[in-house]
């Protein structure tokens, strides 16, 4: 428990550094781009690498994909139904702000020091079916909603997915896994080095990003929304651990996944259906706090 705690106080010590020193002007807003850039196409998949090289893909691992779908679609479809009685624009507003996970800069740093290679894995298999949703998916369905036009294309959803540096260290990692083809020595030893960084340097992206900015009259959407998102979230995650048929690692990995954050893309397509992107920031941002919470106690229980 000691060990936990300390390092979960030790990761929430980094989110704030890097907010102070934002704060400070060491940092500028443009700083948060750079560090993203250099967390997802480069330490994030270096990590990916690293850590599928050290275990044996099994096919029936795949299935964890799609649970990452569903996952999302549960917190889609509770969006709606909670808003059932409000108008289209709030539907489409919980829609894209209750779902959706933020795993390769929130959740992986807390897989990769925590949990085994067989569950950083199973993380990156939810995250590649999260993926499907978050980069466009789950934006579609909420432009259908609102009966917004010019919603994007499944071709143009398929070619902005394999455009991202992780997704596509993703499949290509779980196919080599599956066919048990190792990697030379020297890629292996230099993404376990890049890979190491990955966890302090998207920690401090998270403290340079943090902002929370609200009205007071917008407080009561905010709440709904994350009460309802966490509500299912512990529900879900004590699914996983105490009913799911599977191993111990893999429930371990994905009781805590489904403790995640909400996605950080869903502010800017917020913005992109003409939605209140204030609203989504702030509980962007408090999603971060409270997931850093849930997850420190999921750890510390299950550990």
């Amino acid at each position: 428990m000691a060990a936990v705690i300390t390092k979960a106080v030790a990761f929430v010590a980094i989110i704030i550094i890097g907010y102070l020193l934002k704060r400070a002007g060491f940092f500028e807003a443009k700083d948060f781009y750079l560090i993203s850039r250099i967390v997802i196409k480069i330490t994030l998949p270096a990590a990916i690498i690293s850590n599928f090289s050290k275990i044996t893909m099994e096919t029936s691992l795949l299935f964890i994909c799609i649970i990452g779908i569903l996952c999302n679609i549960m917190t889609i479809v509770a969006g709606y139904v909670m808003n059932l009685k409000r108008g289209k624009e709030d539907k489409a507003f919980a829609m894209l702000n209750m779902s959706g996970y933020n795993v390769g800069n929130f959740t992986m740093p807390f897989v990769q020091s925590f949990l085994s290679p067989v569950g950083f894995a199973v993380t990156s298999l939810f995250d590649a079916g999260n993926s499907v949703m978050c980069t466009g998916l789950t934006y579609s369905i909420a432009g259908m909603v609102i009966g917004e036009d010019g919603k994007p294309s499944l071709l143009k959803m398929v070619k902005k997915l394999f455009s991202s540096v992780p997704f596509d260290t993703y499949v290509i990692m779980t196919i080599l896994s599956i066919l048990n083809i190792k990697l030379p020595a020297i890629i292996i030893s230099l993404s376990d080095t890049a890979g190491g960084a990955n966890a302090f340097l998207a920690l401090l992206m998270l403290g340079i990003g943090f902002e929370i900015r609200m009205e007071k009259e917008k407080l009561a959407k905010i709440i709904q929304i994350l009460s309802g998102r966490y509500l299912i979230a512990i529900l879900v995650s004590v699914a996983f651990y105490f009913l799911a048929p599977f191993d111990i690692e893999i429930r371990r990995a994905l009781a805590i996944v489904s403790l995640g954050p909400v996605s950080s893309v869903a502010p800017a397509f917020t913005g992109a259906l003409k939605g209140d992107v204030g609203t989504a920031s702030a509980i962007n941002s408090l999603s971060i706090v409270i997931s850093i919470v849930a997850i420190t106690i999921a750890l510390i229980v299950l550990l």
